[in-house]
C-alpha cells in the first residue's frame, strides 16, 4: 500500500504546442466486507489471518464461527471491538454472527453482495461451493488434502518413529496438515544399523506411538479430545480397510470423565488399494503403505497433491538424490516439505510468518496464509485525474 504514491504529474511534449499536462491522484480503496467463516478445530490459528489481513487493509470483518468452537473467536472479537473503541474507531468495524448447527447462516452471508473477501477453512465440499456460488467474492479456502511422508532410508529408526509418532498423535490427528499416508518399499529401508523390512518399520511406528502415549495422563495432553461423531466413525470406518498394525484405544481423562480421547490408528495397506488411501481420512488414522520402491512412493506421492491436494509432505532419506527429487515432486506438485526432521520440530506444526502455511498450488488450499498476495488482494487502487 505504500509503494503507491498519492499523486503524480504527467507530462506529454507536443511539438510546438503546449505540452499537456495532468495531475494524477491515487487512492488505496477497501474492497468491502470480509467474512471470516471459522473451523472446529483451529478456530483462532485459521481465523486470524484472514481477519487481520482484510482489517489492515480497510475491510470491516463478519467472524462466522463454527457453531462447535465459538467461544475462541467471540473472545477475540470481543477484545477487538474494546481495542477498536479505544483507538476513536466504530467498533462494528467488526462483528460476530454465532448460529446453531445446520442452519444456512453461512450461505446467506457468503452470497451478500456487500461481502467482497471470504476467508474458509473446512471441508472441501463447502470450500469448492463458496468458490463456485460467492461469485461476487474474493475467496480463500483452505480445504482437504491427503498429507504424506516418504519413508526410503535412514540413519535411526528410533528417532525417525518418534517424530512421526508425535505428528500422528498430536491433536489426534485431528490437524489439516497431520500425516496420513506413509509410504515404505515393500523390501525394506537401509538403516545406520542394517536392513529394515517393511514390518519392522511398521512395527518401530506403532511401538513409538504406544511408548509416546502409555501414560493416560501425558497422553491426554498430546491427543486432545475427539472432535466431533464423524472422526470417532471414520477410526471404525478404517478399521475395516486393512491389517491392523496398531488400534486405537480409547483412554480416560483423568479431568474431563466424558470427553472422548482416542489413540491413533495404524493399517497396512498395499500401493494398489489406492481407491482406499488417495482421499482424506480426518482424524487419528494412518496407514503405511508398501511401494515397489521409492520411486514409486514419491510418484504415488506427486499424484495425490495434484489430485486431491496436501498441505504438507515429508521425506526421510539418507542419498541426496533422493532428497533431491523430492524437492522436485513437492516443487513440481505445489506442497511443502520437510525433509529428514528427526528432533522438536514435526511436519504438522507451521511457525507464523516463518514458514508458508499452504502454497496455493494444489487443492487443499488457493492461497497462502503469509504471503504478499493474501494481503494485497484485499484493496484495489482508484485513481481520478485532472488537466493542470
Amino acid at each position: 500500500m505504500r509503494r503507491v504514491p498519492d499523486k503524480a504529474y504527467w507530462e506529454k511534449p507536443q511539438g510546438k504546442n503546449e505540452p499537456l499536462k495532468m495531475e494524477k491522484r491515487f487512492r488505496i480503496v477497501p474492497r468491502g466486507i470480509g467474512l471470516v467463516i471459522g473451523c472446529n478445530t483451529f478456530p483462532t490459528w485459521n481465523g486470524y489471518p484472514g481477519m487481520f489481513a482484510s482489517l489492515a487493509t480497510g475491510n470491516g470483518v463478519v467472524v462466522k464461527p463454527h457453531p462447535n468452537a465459538i467461544l475462541p473467536l467471540a473472545i477475540s472479537v470481543a477484545i477487538a471491538r474494546d481495542v477498536l473503541t479505544e483507538s476513536g474507531f466504530d467498533p462494528n468495524v467488526v462483528t460476530l454472527v454465532a448460529h446453531a448447527t445446520g442452519d444456512d447462516t453461512a450461505q446467506k452471508l457468503a452470497l451478500r453482495p456487500e461481502v467482497k473477501l471470504i476467508d474458509f477453512t473446512g471441508s472441501s465440499a463447502n470450500g469448492e461451493w463458496l468458490e463456485k456460488n460467492a461469485r461476487q467474492a474474493q475467496v480463500f479456502t483452505e480445504k482437504a488434502g491427503v498429507n504424506q511422508i516418504v519413508i526410503d532410508s535412514v540413519d535411526d529408526i528410533k528417532s525417525v518413529a518418534r517424530n512421526v509418532a508425535f505428528s500422528l498423535a498430536l491433536y489426534t490427528g485431528q490437524m489439516c496438515t497431520a500425516p496420513q499416508n506413509i509410504y515404505v518399499p515393500r523390501d525394506g529401508i537401509d538403516t545406520a544399523d542394517g536392513r529394515l523390512s517393511f514390518d519392522q518399520v511398521t512395527q518401530s511406528l506403532s511401538e513409538a506411538v504406544q511408548k509416546l502415549l502409555g501414560d493416560p495422563a501425558r497422553a491426554v495432553e498430546i491427543l486432545g479430545a475427539v472432535v466431533n461423531d464423524g472422526v470417532a466413525q471414520r477410526i471404525e470406518a478404517a478399521r475395516g480397510l486393512g491389517q491392523i498394525a496398531l488400534d486405537s484405544q480409547p483412554i480416560a481423562h483423568p479431568q474431563f470423565k466424558n470427553a472422548r480421547i482416542r489413540t491413533p490408528l495404524i493399517v497396512k495397506l498395499d500401493a494398489k488399494d489406492d481407491a482406499k488411501y488417495l482421499k482424506e481420512w480426518f482424524g487419528p488414522i494412518a496407514f503405511v503403505i508398501a511401494t515397489n520402491d521409492t520411486k514409486q512412493s514419491l510418484n504415488i506421492a506427486r499424484r495425490a497433491v495434484r489430485d486431491h491436494g496436501a498441505l504438507t509432505l515429508s521425506v526421510y532419506s539418507k542419498d541426496p538424490d533422493v532428497v533431491d527429487e523430492a524437492v522436485s515432486v513437492a516443487e513440481d506438485s505445489g506442497v511443502a516439505l520437510s525433509i529428514n526432521l528427526t528432533g522438536g520440530v514435526f511436519v504438522n506444526q507451521s511457525a507464523a510468518f516463518s514458514d508458508y502455511h499452504g502454497t496455493g498450488a494444489n487443492p487443499a488450499a488457493n492461497a497462502a496464509l503469509t504471503d504478499a498476495a493474501f494481503v494485497a488482494s484485499r484493496f484495489r487502487v482508484v485513481q481520478h485525474r485532472m488537466h493542470v
